[in-house]
């Protein structure tokens, strides 16, 4: 437990003065301020939305971990995300703006229905929601172990962060926050990163320990693995609402372009301080726990002085990302399930914030019952239920338009991921999830367009 006031006075300036910035960077002030930044955004905010999310806890103390097992491969996390948004800002960023929707689903809808729009809303956002909880577990478990916080303290406090980053300004406020947060994390993984290569020795002293393959070699736990992890990447970026939230609110197609290709060229190297870290902590700690190595390396290496807005910033970024994940699913819900239900548009702002609450409160009360175990096993059906609910009904949109099959997209929305959970639960170990639900919903794509020709 941490109670050194070197270490905690430092880590409670920090995380009060980042929670502090994301409360007073300003409140929205309308449903189209919450949802979509009022369509104002400039290409930082677009790409502090994007990145304020996309780089978390995967992105530092997850690539350190998976470094720390297998090397360089864990680099595809953030490489592959900086390709999807590369692919996003090229080719998908600026018809998604012209489309001027608040959510996927509203887009998808004018292409492929109505009924399209509702299972895609539903099953995308249990797609994300998994997340959050995952988010607010690493929370949990990060306070648990410096301050020896029972588990329903430190979910309290995880959440108490996420609804403060998250109520006041919705998508106002994520870019800016999402930039700050950017900035510390930035700067905290490259003293480590930095500090780690030059007590390793450099890349001379890490090539003598470790042989070249599979240490630095991309494909160093598998060829299919390393694939298949970057299929995700690029299909997932393209399928989270929060991602291309951040599209819908700039101000201009050129700017939501510019946005996600800053984002494609910032995240890769996020990745690679994580990885020095991780194959430091292996050359030095092989019998250390993987999951602690980046925080068993701030800790060892960092003088409490800076070890304590460190661990503030590794905090907020779990917090950040499910801050993001949280306003997705918030919107979408309410955007594409809940004003079925109202025939006025009165009180939209305040709808968005409860839908939004609602969501964070049924996550803690899913970390609270315990079945933080039972989530974690099934975080793998996400990229599925994201990936094979909208990627190939999104682009068919985007590139077929009116061309594509209306019957065969809402197919495609209802079937894709509907096989993906079958596939996960079953437990069929030949073929990943996110496999099968592509193959299906293209399937349904390709029957849809045959059909309507003949």
């Amino acid at each position: 437990m941490q109670t050194d006031l070197t270490f905690l006075a430092p880590f409670l300036l920090t995380l009060a003065g980042m929670t502090l910035f994301a409360i007073r960077k300003g409140a929205a002030q309308s449903a189209s301020d919450f949802a979509v930044a009022g369509r104002t955004a400039g290409k930082w905010s677009v790409a502090g939305a994007i990145m304020g999310t996309l780089v978390g806890g995967a992105s530092t103390i997850g690539t350190a971990q998976l470094a720390f097992l297998f090397g360089l491969s864990a680099w595809w996390f953030t490489l592959g995300a900086g390709l999807a948004c590369l692919l996003l800002g090229l080719f998908l960023a600026s018809p998604l703006q012209k489309g001027a929707v608040e959510t996927i689903p509203q887009f998808i809808a004018r292409y492929h229905g109505e009924k399209a729009r509702a299972w895609a809303s539903v099953f995308s956002s249990l797609g994300m929601f998994i997340h959050i909880v995952a988010q607010l577990l690493a929370c949990c478990a990060l306070l648990s172990s410096l301050f020896a916080l029972s588990m329903f303290n430190a979910a309290l406090i995880a959440a108490l962060l996420v609804a403060l980053v998250t109520l006041r300004g919705g998508m106002r406020s994520a870019g800016p926050v999402g930039l700050i947060k950017l900035l510390l994390l930035y700067c905290t993984m490259i003293a480590a990163g930095s500090l780690a290569l030059a007590k390793s020795g450099g890349l001379p002293g890490l090539s003598a320990h470790f042989p070249a393959f599979p240490w630095f070699s991309l494909f160093g736990y598998g060829v299919q693995e390393g694939l298949s992890d970057l299929l995700s990447m690029l299909v997932g970026v393209v399928s989270t609402q929060i991602y291309l939230q951040a599209i819908f609110s700039a101000r201009t197609p050129q700017v939501a372009r510019q946005g996600a290709l800053l984002s494609a060229l910032l995240i890769p190297p996020m990745g690679l301080f994580g990885i020095a870290v991780g194959l430091y902590m292996r050359q030095t700690q092989p019998q250390l726990d993987s999951v602690l190595a980046l925080p068993t390396f701030l800790l060892q290496n960092l003088p409490p002085l800076l070890a304590g807005p460190a661990f503030a910033v590794l905090l907020f970024a779990a917090v950040g990302t499910a801050s993001g994940l949280t306003l997705g699913v918030g919107t979408t819900l309410q955007v594409d399930l809940f004003t079925r239900f109202t025939q006025t548009t009165d009180n939209r702002l305040r709808h968005l914030r409860l839908a939004t609450f609602a969501v964070l409160a049924i996550a803690v009360l899913l970390v609270l019952a315990n079945l933080g175990s039972a989530i974690m096993q099934w975080s793998f059906l996400s990229m599925g239920l994201r990936g094979a609910t909208l990627a190939l009904p999104l682009l068919a949109a985007i590139f077929l338009g009116e061309r594509t099959s209306r019957q065969g997209g809402a197919l495609a929305i209802l079937l894709g991921p509907s096989a993906a959970i079958l596939t996960g639960l079953s437990g069929w170990p030949t073929w990943p999830p996110l496999y099968v639900g592509l193959t299906v919903a293209l399937s349904c794509l390709l029957l849809g367009k045959f059909t309507s020709k003949s």
